[in-house]
């Protein structure tokens, strides 16, 4: 489908052109959950979209579904109560490095344990970009930020490998640059069955790139095409050739019992008694 044809389909088009930085790697990630959903014909009635607080939040406003843009943090408890009410719903849930990982973090280990059927995309640029560029669990050590004017001393999450450790049953990285890629991750957590969380590096040249003079947008993207490396290369090389580089492409994949549906045999067995 061509993307005028998508944009008609799946956005709001009386809300564009959106209000994200020049340059900003967000609209990026946006096509591409509108491309992974079409590739799964969702339908857009039985679909609904939820974000929390920070520039990513602002995603749901542009999509023709019924969405939920929540309070900071908050996004994976509103999706549990939505699919809990819900079952048959597809519930996809954007979010932030700041929004998920920071004060969002209990919702999001307690959502990968639970295995409850979301599929959570994150927009990690490193920064909390709508604040004025603080930084999240997700800056790198030693970076900077408005909050860390002489280096960031604390050691960032990896988000993918604690998602596993919680629980998670399926989890992937991709990024901004690796479109083709993403939009394939995208749709195979959509499809999963059970808690799909996609991690997306991606940029924001306003704050995080300005102040660690990353350059522009197309330097920040070259950025991610220079350190990215595929999981099966990545699993060919030594721990000293993947210093300083990250690892993008299904992560982990494992099938487990998906929380709604041992919710309904719960109240299935008691009917019954």
């Amino acid at each position: 489908m061509a993307m005028k044809e998508l944009l008609t389909k799946y956005t709001r088009m009386d809300k564009l052109p959106h209000i994200w930085c020049p340059g900003c790697g967000h609209g990026i990630i946006l096509g591409s959950v509108i491309r992974a959903i079409d590739r799964q014909k969702l339908d857009p009635g039985k679909t609904s979209v939820i974000s929390g607080i920070g520039c990513s939040g602002r995603a749901p406003g542009y999509m023709k579904f019924d969405t939920l843009h929540t309070t900071h943090g908050r996004a994976l408890a509103f999706a549990t109560g939505v699919k809990l009410a819900r079952p048959e719903l597809n519930v996809i849930v954007l979010t932030g490095d700041g929004d998920c990982a920071a004060i969002g973090g209990n919702h999001l280990i307690h959502a990968a344990r639970r295995n409850i059927d979301l599929t959570t995309v994150v927009f990690n640029n490193y920064i909390y970009g709508m604040t004025s560029g603080q930084y999240s669990p997700l800056t790198p050590h030693m970076k900077l930020a408005t909050t860390a004017p002489y280096g960031n001393i604390d050691q960032s999450f990896d988000l993918c490998n604690l998602v596993t450790a919680a629980g998670g049953t399926y989890v992937a990285r991709g990024t901004v640059y690796h479109t083709q890629m993403l939009i394939g991750l995208i749709a195979e957590g959509i499809a999963h069955k059970g808690f799909s969380f996609i991690e997306v590096i991606t940029h924001c040249p306003t704050y995080y790139g300005r102040r660690n003079r990353m350059g522009d947008a197309v330097d920040m993207m070259n950025w991610q095409k220079e350190h990215a490396v595929p999981v099966k290369a990545a699993a060919k090389l030594p721990p000293e050739k993947l210093e300083g580089k990250f690892v993008i492409g299904e992560l982990h994949r494992s099938e487990g019992p998906e929380y709604t549906e041992e919710y309904q045999r719960i109240i299935d067995r008691l009917e019954r008694e």
